[in-house]
């Protein structure tokens, strides 16, 4: 086994020789392999600009946004090449959350856990809107929180209640992969050990991976571990041997904070 290769048996995410630059000749992520294990957490570590980012938002091609992009490789999701989907479908399976919470500000927090469906032209029974908008905010730990406010702006709450709105809406889809990025950076961190204990709640249903510059938070919440420099994936494994024994002189240096 290699140093970046960890053993997952049906992996519900395959990556094969990916990589993409944003420009010719100019990778931000580098022949990246990997499996990616179901219904766990899996933390992507690394000093700024190595890639981590790139590589979370090729899973749902949001990377694609950028410009003359190119990408190389294949990323399976249930051996299933994610560029034979549209991106409607593919990001129906594969959720997304981003680094500082926006909830949508014209929307009330009913609209805002419902916008996927709305902006998919997708229509729904008005006991099926409330089905689907009590479960999600249940999910999240927010219900009990903004049952009495549903129809107020979503911005009207606190920064931590913002995210896991966030979060809810990606989740109103039932997807089953859960992509966040460095979701907890803007929150104190009251609000950031809150959505860490909702991750490992909702990792029970849905397959999560998250980007953090939190070495700890890695640490405490993440089952699998990548780190990445430089656009390659160093090396990838169990999140608690390679904080304890990294095998690469690289995650050593970072872990030890040595560099990033």
């Amino acid at each position: 086994m290699t140093e970046n290769q960890l053993q997952i048996n049906n992996p519900v995410l395959k990556v094969r020789d990916l990589a993409i630059a944003y420009e010719a000749g100019k990778y931000a992520v580098k022949e990246i392999n990997a499996a990616i294990e179901s219904k766990s957490i899996t933390a992507i570590m690394g000093p700024s600009g190595c890639g981590k980012s790139t590589l979370l938002r090729a899973f749902n091609r949001m990377h694609e946004l950028y410009p003359n992009i190119t990408t190389q490789g294949t990323i399976l999701l249930h051996d299933r090449d994610i560029h034979d989907m549209s991106t409607i479908e593919l990001r129906r399976k594969i959720g997304m959350v981003f680094q500082r919470p926006n909830p949508f500000p014209t929307m009330t927090i009913y609209e805002n856990v419902l916008a996927g469906y709305r902006l998919n032209g997708i229509k729904l029974k008005r006991n099926e809107r409330d089905e689907i908008v009590e479960k999600s905010l249940s999910d999240v730990t927010l219900w009990d929180e903004v049952k009495d406010s549903l129809f107020k702006k979503g911005t009207f709450l606190s920064g931590g209640q913002q995210q896991r709105l966030c979060i809810a809406r990606a989740i109103a889809f039932n997807p089953e992969v859960l992509l966040l990025d460095e979701p907890t950076s803007a929150l104190d961190p009251v609000a950031t050990a809150k959505v860490e204990d909702l991750l490992v709640h909702l990792k029970e249903k849905y397959t999560i991976m998250l980007v953090t510059h939190n070495m700890s938070q890695a640490a405490r919440i993440s089952d699998n571990s990548m780190f990445m420099y430089l656009g390659e994936l160093v090396e990838y494994g169990k999140t608690d041997i390679m904080f304890t024994n990294p095998k690469d002189s690289r995650t050593e240096g970072y872990l030890t904070g040595k560099f990033g």
